[in-house]
């Protein structure tokens, strides 16, 4: 299991926008079909935007609302909620604020591809790798 002690709600919005699940399949691991999440990897080496404090607060929101959503459920895992097919609706809207807050902050497009995504991950890591 993979955690982050003491997180803040701006990180865990990050971490679970489609932005950093995008970024996880293309540099991870996988044990089967199953990613293998790595701290020296996939964490260390995404790279974090530079968001404005208004940016910030929109993240810190939409990830509190995910986490509200998810408390409407107390019966369910998390295997529950977020199956593909019978995930709750309201879930996946707050996941879908969630992301553009997300998108927003990384001053990605709305209809970016995934390997727009990417490929503009990879432009800012290199930029970072530089300093």
């Amino acid at each position: 299991m993979c955690f982050v002690e003491n997180a803040k709600y701006y990180y865990f919005g990050v971490l679970t926008s489609s932005v950093h699940m995008i970024w996880l399949k293309t540099v991870c691991g996988r044990l089967k079909s199953d990613f293998r999440y790595s701290a020296t990897i996939v964490y260390n080496n995404f790279v974090w935007c530079e968001s404005t404090a208004k940016e910030k607060a929109a993240i810190i929101a939409t990830a509190k609302n995910i986490l509200e959503v998810r408390a409407r459920y107390p019966g369910s895992t998390l295997a529950d909620l977020y199956d593909p097919v019978a995930m709750p609706a309201d879930l996946r809207k707050a996941h879908e604020l969630n992301d553009k807050a997300v998108m927003k902050a990384y001053g990605f497009r709305a209809d970016f591809t995934e390997a727009e995504i990417v490929g503009e991950l990879f432009k800012m890591y290199q930029e970072f790798d530089k300093e």
